[in-house]
């Protein structure tokens, strides 16, 4: 892949949908929240389960962590998963609970990183969701529709294939990396989630060759 296609792509999204603005959340916890919570689900039923934990004053490390097991299930039940989750959060909660947040977010990337991935329920891709727009470190985060429209242009990889594809030729931006991951999740839905593929902007510009 030339050093410029990837920046040529996020201009042409950029220019189809503008600025997306990613991560909706009202402080760091509830992006750690909303990272757990957002795997294998619509953004729309993390929104309902973050709304009923707010009511439940329940969007803060040490009251998550407290939390009835029964109550969080039925407060999450409707991102599916509803009981892996549950117990996902309360690993999650007991940890910050445990450990200053802030401290973690000052962490080396990388260090702090595997810290994450120790965490049960916890993998590569909420990882990086949460050391992106948590913390507001640099670390792109790869998702299924990235991997999708990479393998649509003859780019295919695993994760960490794909993530160094994009560290490796874009400038190391926080604010880059969290508008190119949002651009390309809308996008996606719009255009690949509905078969537009005779419609795609993306369709036969950029042919790159496999890993």
């Amino acid at each position: 892949m030339k050093n410029n296609e990837l920046v040529e792509i996020y201009r042409l999204l950029m220019d189809e949908l503008g600025p997306q603005y990613w991560w909706p959340a009202d402080t760091a916890f509830e992006v750690v929240v909303g990272a757990i919570l957002t795997q294998q689900t619509k953004w729309s039923n993390v929104e309902k389960a973050i709304m009923g934990l707010k009511e439940q004053d329940l969007l803060e490390p040490c009251s998550l962590a407290d939390a009835d097991i029964s109550l969080l299930e039925e407060l999450v039940r409707c991102c599916g998963f509803y009981r892996q989750k549950a117990s996902r959060l309360k690993n999650i909660a007991e940890f910050f609970a445990e450990n200053d947040m802030e401290s973690l977010f000052c962490l080396p990337v990388k260090e702090f990183r595997e810290i994450l991935l120790s965490i049960s329920g916890v993998g590569n891709e909420t990882a990086d969701c949460i050391i992106l727009y948590a913390a507001g470190r640099p670390k792109f985060v790869i998702d299924a529709y990235t991997t999708r429209i990479m393998a649509c242009m003859g780019r295919k990889g695993n994760y960490m294939q794909l993530q160094r594809l994009f560290e490796e030729n874009l400038p190391r931006d926080v604010d880059l990396y969290k508008e190119y991951h949002a651009l390309i999740v809308e996008y996606s839905k719009a255009f690949c989630s509905r078969k537009r593929c005779d419609d795609c902007l993306l369709r036969g510009k950029f042919e790159i060759e496999g890993l």
